[in-house]
Order: structure tokens, then sequence, then C-alpha cells
């Protein structure tokens, strides 16, 4: 089975590592490319599979809307799969969804599948924007064999917004390599020596109790309402300091108000980080201020490293997090609601414990293993499909 994913870029973000982990993952009978957007930085699974997969740059394909060099990408994409003779395209996020699945059917590819990844219909964009995307979504939709929906809210998003039939949705959380987390966690006897150590790298004393976080420093992923927050919290917890993983356009921004709020020593921005497991086992506390997420990777990471986590009630977050058995839930855009959560649990280190331990056993749901068997089960079932 010939099968072509398309995605607008290749990134440290959820939806290409959940792309990635397919291509690499899935057995070798599905034969696998990859056309993706121009590379800003390539994900270290992406260079794995360099010279193993077929992977494709098309420049063109751009995150904003570029009428030009959407035909540019569309013709490109379109000869790539005529050229490529395709059994199944698979694309991924909304620019490539569109573009992709356009091009599949104009080559008479016999399936498609999409996944969105979440959705734009919140948070992205302005109103117009937001509605030709709705009303692109819903035409597309029309020639979609399945769309895939990473939590049962992302499926009820769509179906709320008249895109596709219920019997087109299937749903498959996004995977996570869930033992790598949860091995960092079970060595609680090596724990605080490791805390420790890893304190002492990042600067801080023994004593410091620290909030991390994880995401591209961008203004849905809403750490702006973090950051005032942890200016709340700063004066009544002394020890209290914020690491923050991840890098994008608002790093420069955040830097000068932190400095001018006098929490430039207090706030650590390390950027992208390849010792997640091991740097979770330093965090007392995770915080998720998203105000649009499919499912959220970095959460579910979290969870299985076993961290109590506050995390904001939008979209798919609530589905994984239990609605608030793993997790407790705040409203979105709020500085205030983040600052009582984190403080709630600072002071409540039996609620701590609890939530932690169950964050870590639902996060196994998410495994990577469960994630491929999905994903190949429908692929299969597809093929049969077009052999009937």
């Amino acid at each position: 089975m010939r099968i072509l994913h398309v995605i607008t870029r290749l990134d440290r973000g959820g939806s290409a590592t959940n792309t990635l982990l397919t291509v690499a993952g899935l057995p070798p009978r599905f034969h696998q490319s990859l056309a993706f957007g121009r590379r800003v930085e390539f994900p270290k699974l992406a260079l794995e599979l360099q010279g193993k997969v077929e992977m494709v740059e098309v420049t063109e394909l751009v995150r904003n809307p570029s009428p030009v060099k959407d035909l540019v990408a569309l013709f490109k994409i379109y000869r790539l799969i005529r050229r490529g003779r395709f059994d199944l395209v698979h694309t991924h996020t909304s620019k490539a969804g569109i573009l992709g699945r356009v091009a599949a059917r104009l080559a008479g590819v016999p399936r498609i599948v999409h996944t969105p990844h979440g959705h734009i219909f919140t948070g992205y964009a302005g109103w117009a924007l937001t509605i030709l995307f709705i009303l692109l979504e819903r035409w597309a939709a029309t020639f979609t064999d399945r769309i895939i929906g990473l939590t049962d809210r992302e499926i009820r998003d769509h179906l709320d917004r008249k895109i596709g039939r219920p019997e087109q949705f299937v749903r498959i959380p996004s995977g996570i390599d869930v033992e790598r987390f949860e091995r960092a966690h079970v060595g609680a006897g090596f724990k605080p020596a490791l805390a420790s150590a890893m304190k002492a790298s990042l600067g801080l004393p023994p004593s410091a109790r620290l909030i991390g976080s994880v995401g591209r420093l961008e203004p849905i992923k809403g750490h702006r309402y973090l950051l005032e927050a942890f200016r709340d919290l700063a004066p009544r917890f002394p020890d209290l300091y914020w690491a923050l993983v991840g890098e994008g356009e608002l790093l420069p921004k955040f830097r000068s108000y932190a400095q001018s709020e006098g929490l430039a020593d207090r706030v650590l921005f390390l950027g992208w980080r390849d010792d997640l497991p091991a740097l979770f086992q330093t965090f007392d506390l995770f915080v998720h201020p998203s105000l649009n997420e499919g499912m959220g990777r970095a959460l579910v990471e979290a969870m299985a490293a076993g961290l109590p986590i506050v995390a904001t009630r939008v979209c798919g977050i609530p589905e994984v997090l239990g609605e608030g058995e793993a997790g407790l839930l705040v409203e979105a855009e709020s500085a205030p609601a983040l600052a009582q959560g984190i403080e709630k649990l600072l002071l409540d280190p039996a609620q701590r414990t609890r939530l932690g331990k169950a964050a870590q056993k639902r996060a196994r749901r998410y495994s990577v293993e469960v994630m491929l068997q999905k994903i190949e089960a429908l692929y299969q079932e597809l093929l049969r499909e077009g052999e009937r």
C-alpha cells in the first residue's frame, strides 16, 4: 500500500511529531512518503528518517494564505502524487489538508484521509479568515474518506460547524512515548539526587519549587497569562520559579516583561530540550495554559511523568484529563484563574500526589503503540473498501 503524507511544516510541534511517528512506526508493507513545507529546523526523528523514507520538500507549502504559492504547492503535490501512484493520501493540519486533498482528488487517488490535529476555529485568525477556513473544510470533507480527530471534543467541534458527517470521523489520539517518561518517574530512588543535580545545572537553589510548561511561544499557547499569573504569585512564594521550555515569536517580549517585573532570575527560558523526562522530575507542578488545543502532547508527557497539572478548560484538554480526574482545570485567558489553580496545588501536597498518580495512569491510553494500531487498522479498512 503506497501512502503519501502531506504536512505544512516539520518542527517540534505535536502535529509534526505525530506524523513522523506514524511514518516511522508502521510496518514496511506500508510504503510511505512524506511531503512537507519549507523547513526551519528538522526534528531528530525527521533526520533519522532521511534516506529511509522518501521525503519531498515543497517550499511553497507555507502556513499563511498566499495565492501564488498555494497554486504552485498544489501543482507540485499533484505532480508528486501522479508520479508516485499512491493508494492513499493522508493530509495533516489545515493548510496542507486543503491543498493535499484537492491535489489527491485531481490525481484520482482511491482513498483520502485527513487529520486536522486540532482546529483553527478559535484563537488563530480573524472572523473572515476563520469563516473561509470553515467553508473550505466543509467542501474538502465531501471528498474525504475519513477524518481523524484526536479527541471526541475535536470531532464535535467539526460537526457543530457542519464539517463532514459523523460516519466519516474516527477518534485516534496522538501517540506519546509514555514509557520514556514513566521510566524517569519510576526511578523514585534516584529522583532526589537527579532533581538536585538538574536544579544545580539550571542555577537554582536545592529548595526551589519549580513550575514547568512546554510549548511554542506563540499567542495561541497562552503563556502570556501564565507569565502574569507568576508575577502575582512570586511575592507570596519566594522559593517559586518557572521553567518555560520552547521557542517562538514571543520570546523577546516575554524576556522583556520578566526583566521589567523583576523576575528575570526566576523565569527560566530553556529553549527546546531533548532531556524532558529528566527535566520533568525537577518540576513540582506542570501548567498548560493553551487557548486552543486538540489534545496536547506536552500535556500527556507531563501526565506520563506523574506530574500534578493545572490546565485550561479548552477543546480536547478536559477529555485528556478526564474532566478534572487527572488535573486541575481552570478558565482560559485568565491570569487570576491560573494563579488560583497553581496556588491551590502548591498548598496541598496530598492533592498533588493524588492528581499525579491519576495522570500517570490515564496517560497510558495515549501511547504510540495504541495510535499505530488504530492507524494501521484504518488503512487496512480503507484498502479493503477500495477492493470491493
